[in-house]
């Protein structure tokens, strides 16, 4: 059995008219923008983060103190 004989184009005809039928014909576009809205909110997530990983200086270790210590 293939992957490709479970996933084939019937499988996702059935899906969409059950869709339909579930959420009705208006709710599906509304499902679809939201998708894409958050597709595109994910996409800028990412590069944002890649930018900020890209412009961030690995830490620096400090091994001693700059300043003398007072001597009582």
């Amino acid at each position: 059995m293939f992957v490709g004989e479970i996933f084939g184009p019937d499988l996702l005809i059935v899906v969409i008219i059950g869709a339909v039928l579930l959420f009705g014909g208006a709710a599906i576009p509304k499902f679809a923008r939201s998708l894409g809205q958050t597709k595109t909110e994910f996409e800028n997530g990412m590069r944002s983060a890649k930018e900020i990983s890209e412009t961030v200086k690995s830490p620096t270790v400090v091994t001693g103190s700059s300043e003398s210590e007072p001597t009582a």
